[in-house]
C-alpha cells in the first residue's frame, strides 16, 4: 500500500474526511514557500499538494497563474522543488504530491524524476495534461519507485475514458468540481456530487473533490459525498496578498477559519 493509500484507509477508519491545500512551490520564496508547507502539514493537511510553476499554466485561472510566474521569478525549478520537499521531509511526514503539467517533467525526464522525486520523499504526482498512451507510460515509470499516479477527472469525462483513466490511476482521483479553470467561486456544482458518484461506481480509489472550494460550508458540502477536500486558490490569494513577513500566519489564519469544526489527524482546530 502506498503511502497516500494508507493516508486515506486511516482517513476511512477513523470515519474522517480529508483535507487537501494546494500551493506554488517557490511561492512567495522558497524560504517562505518551505514554511508554508510545514505549517499545513502541522495544522493536519492529510495530503499536499506542491504546484510545479509554468509559463503557459492553461488549466488555472489568474491567482494560481501568478503564483506560477511569482515563483519563476524566485529561479524556481524542478530541482529547486525537489529540494523544499528533501527540507521538508526533516520535519514532517504528510504525504506529498507534485501537481504539474507535463513539459517541465517532459523536460526533466519522467524516468529520472521519478528516482529523483521518490528518494527526496515525494509521494505522488498530479499530471494535467498527460492522457492516454503518454498516461499509462508514466503510471508505469512511477509506480517503479512507488509513486503513485493521481489523475483528473472532470464532469466532461465519457464512461469510456472514465474507465481507461481508473485503470491506471492510484493514490486517489482528482475530481474536478465544473468545467473551466481554477479559481474560488461562490458555490460549486452539483455536477461534482454526480462525478463522484460515477467515480465510485467504477471504483474503489478514494475521490477527492477540487476547483472552486474556498469555504467552510463548501468544504462540509464535499465531504457529504467525497472523501477529501482540495482549496487551492483560496491559499494562493492569501499568499499573494500577504508580505513575505506574514504569509505563514495568513495561511494559518485562514485554515483555521474555513475547516469545519472537527479534528484532523489528532489537531483540535
Amino acid at each position: 500500500m502506498s503511502v497516500i493509500a494508507d493516508r486515506f484507509d486511516q482517513l476511512k477508519r477513523s470515519g474522517r474526511k480529508g483535507f487537501i491545500p494546494f500551493v506554488t512551490a517557490g511561492d512567495p520564496d522558497i524560504e517562505t514557500s518551505l514554511a508554508i508547507v510545514i505549517k499545513l502539514a502541522r495544522l493536519g493537511a492529510d495530503v499536499i499538494e506542491l504546484g510545479v510553476p509554468f509559463s503557459d499554466p492553461v488549466a488555472d485561472g489568474p491567482t494560481i497563474q501568478r503564483s506560477s510566474q511569482r515563483a519563476l521569478a524566485n529561479g524556481v525549478n524542478i530541482k529547486t522543488i525537489l529540494s523544499i520537499v528533501e527540507r521538508v521531509r526533516k520535519e514532517v511526514d504528510t504525504p506529498i504530491v507534485l501537481f504539474s503539467y507535463y513539459n517541465p517533467l517532459f523536460r526533466y525526464g519522467l524516468d529520472e524524476l521519478s528516482r529523483d522525486a521518490a528518494a527526496a520523499g515525494v509521494d505522488g504526482l498530479l499530471i494535467t495534461d498527460v492522457v492516454d498512451e503518454e498516461a499509462d507510460d508514466a503510471a508505469r515509470i512511477l509506480g517503479r519507485s512507488g509513486l503513485d499516479l493521481i489523475s483528473l477527472i472532470a464532469p466532461t469525462t465519457t464512461e469510456k475514458r472514465l474507465a481507461r483513466v481508473v485503470g491506471r490511476s492510484t493514490g486517489f482521483l482528482y475530481a474536478v468540481s465544473r468545467a473551466g479553470v481554477t479559481g474560488a467561486r461562490s458555490d460549486i456544482s452539483s455536477d461534482a456530487e454526480a462525478l463522484v458518484g460515477r467515480c465510485k461506481d467504477v471504483s474503489d480509489l478514494p475521490v477527492a473533490v477540487g476547483f472552486g472550494i474556498s469555504t467552510r460550508d463548501q468544504i462540509a458540502d464535499v465531504w457529504r459525498y467525497a472523501d477529501a477536500a482540495v482549496v487551492g486558490s483560496a491559499i494562493v490569494a492569501e499568499i499573494e496578498q500577504s508580505s513575505n513577513d506574514n504569509a505563514v500566519e495568513r495561511v494559518e489564519t485562514l485554515i483555521r477559519g474555513i475547516l469545519p469544526q472537527f479534528a484532523i489527524s489528532g489537531v483540535e482546530l
